[in-house]
């Protein structure tokens, strides 16, 4: 048995760990609750600095609904929007990069088929996103 001393968002917690044998390890063990710890005091819990917020900026603009007759390209695979590249209104080149979407690792471009007009943009930077969720509506 280990005696361990662990330190979570300031506060100090003293905890036992017990080394177990794979072998003999059938089956999980009911987790017991830890033993009541008395809190930091004051002056020291003054001297811990406060963890570091993101700044909050202003909310991206909201998707639009692309348009009954444009054509819509849907997310090949479960991923995350890197960059969007495109605007509505914009006129792109066929295999021009419309968007990057990073999927296990890798940066993805997702590109035009051919000469068009962004309709509408659907995905927002940062945005994760799944198949065959629609990402672009071209005219």
């Amino acid at each position: 048995m280990k005696h361990l001393k662990i330190t979570v968002n300031g506060v100090p917690y003293d905890v036992q760990v017990e080394e177990a044998e794979t072998s003999s390890v059938t089956s999980p063990s009911p987790a017991q609750p830890a033993p009541a710890v008395a809190p930091v005091p004051a002056a020291s819990a003054a001297s811990v600095p406060a963890p570091a917020q993101k700044p909050v900026s202003a909310p991206a603009a909201a998707p639009q609904a692309p348009a009954a007759d444009a054509e819509v390209i849907d997310c090949p695979m479960p991923g995350t929007i890197l960059r969007v590249s495109v605007q509505p209104g914009q006129q792109v080149k066929s295999g021009e990069v419309l968007m990057v979407l990073e999927a296990m690792k890798m940066e993805n471009e997702i590109m035009a088929p051919h000469d068009a007009t962004i309709d509408s943009v659907m995905v927002t930077k940062g945005q994760s996103v799944e198949p065959g969720e629609p990402l672009i509506s071209l005219r």
